[in-house]
């Protein structure tokens, strides 16, 4: 950025619980009763989302649906309407293109919106994601979370300050003090591995990582040390993108110790399958899969990936079994102890938008 541009204004909003908070706007009788939006639990189905009811008994996304009702045997478990979602989402973005045309879709629930040349209300950012989640909630009946900062990291951070239903400010003058004493696990792509990878470097805050040299962290964490790095200390240049389109989804494990066993690593494919359904379930109104993908990085870094075809348009994906034959088949090309699984899906848009690259595995932050 130049000394001529201005200071960037971002505000990131996302909608609280946003599956279960409309199935609740849809049907008011389910008020107050805990409500999850996923597959039946006889059918090995998986939750998408819950309401902040079944959140207290311990339901959360991505959980199998058998142990959710186990935890709430009062849970209702409501059957997805993605065509019903899409529209509320175009509601929101209808709402969002009044203040700016620079908007990027994360999901459906979520976006970042760029108002820095913005003349409503003053051009305070501030007030515009207050006016946001006013209109939202008085023309939606939905609440939105949102966030005001410099940049797209910020920003993310700050929509969750105060969820649900919050608004939260980060200032220019604000975020060095702000990064200073940030959890490095508030950081988005931080997982429990690379927590405790950090922790063993004495690294617990933000604050601490910007005393460790960027080529330390490059050392141990490849590419993503220099994201580590620059968000540290509050600095993000990434432009809102108002076309992006995803061509492929995935989650991936990195394991605190090689595994050599076929068991423990079918097992752990099992559990990404799952999270890699709760991930799907926030965009599959604008995309339906078309592959199934497996990658495995072994001991010497050395890595490699299978997919296959989905058998049609439509057709249910989520069976891990079948991730877990792409893995067996997969495995011995390097025969060696494996260090990362990953569990992706290839996607093919359901409208036609502008085409552009992201690649699969590739770490969002």
């Amino acid at each position: 950025m130049s000394a001529a541009d201005p200071i960037r204004k971002i505000i990131h909003v996302d909608a609280d619980s946003f599956y279960a908070s409309v199935e609740l706007r849809e049907d008011p009788s389910l008020a107050g009763q805990p409500i999850a939006v996923g597959g039946r639990s006889e059918r090995r189905g998986v939750i998408a989302a819950a309401s902040y009811e079944a959140r207290k008994f311990g339901v959360r996304s991505a959980m199998p649906s058998s142990r959710a009702m186990s935890l709430c045997p009062q849970l209702v478990i409501l059957p997805p309407r993605f065509e019903l979602y899409r529209a509320v989402s175009a509601d929101f973005h209808r709402i969002f293109a009044d203040y700016t045309g620079l908007i990027e879709p994360l999901s459906l629930d979520e976006a970042y919106l760029d108002v820095t040349r913005a003349e409503h209300c003053q051009g305070s950012a501030t007030l515009i994601a207050r006016e946001i989640r006013r209109r939202v909630r008085e023309e939606l009946a939905l609440t939105v979370s949102a966030g005001v900062a410099p940049n797209k990291f910020l920003a993310k951070v700050a929509s969750d300050w105060r969820k649900p239903d919050g608004l939260f400010t980060i200032t220019p003058e604000q975020v060095a003090d702000f990064v200073r004493g940030l959890p490095v696990d508030r950081i988005n792509g931080v997982g429990k591995v690379t927590t405790a990878k950090l922790a063993t470097m004495g690294v617990q805050t933000c604050g601490d990582l910007q005393h460790v040299p960027l080529a330390t962290l490059v050392k141990r964490f490849g590419k993503y040390g220099k994201r580590l790095s620059d968000v540290a200390t509050g600095h993000d240049d990434r432009p809102v993108q108002a076309s992006r389109v995803r061509k492929s989804i995935s989650v991936e494990r990195t394991f605190a110790q090689d595994i050599t066993e076929m068991a423990a690593m079918a097992e752990a494919v099992d559990e990404l399958v799952l999270e890699l359904h709760t991930r799907f379930a926030r965009i599959a109104g604008r995309y339906a899969p078309s592959k199934r993908v497996i990658k495995i990085k072994y001991q010497d870094f050395t890595q490699t990936t299978l997919e296959e075809p989905l058998p049609g348009d439509g057709q249910p994906w989520q069976d891990s079994a079948d991730f877990r034959r792409l893995l067996a088949a997969a495995w011995p090309r390097g025969a060696k102890p494996v260090r990362l699984l990953g569990a992706g899906l290839r996607l093919r848009p359901l409208a036609d938008e502008e085409e552009s690259q992201l690649s699969l595995f590739e770490a969002e932050a």
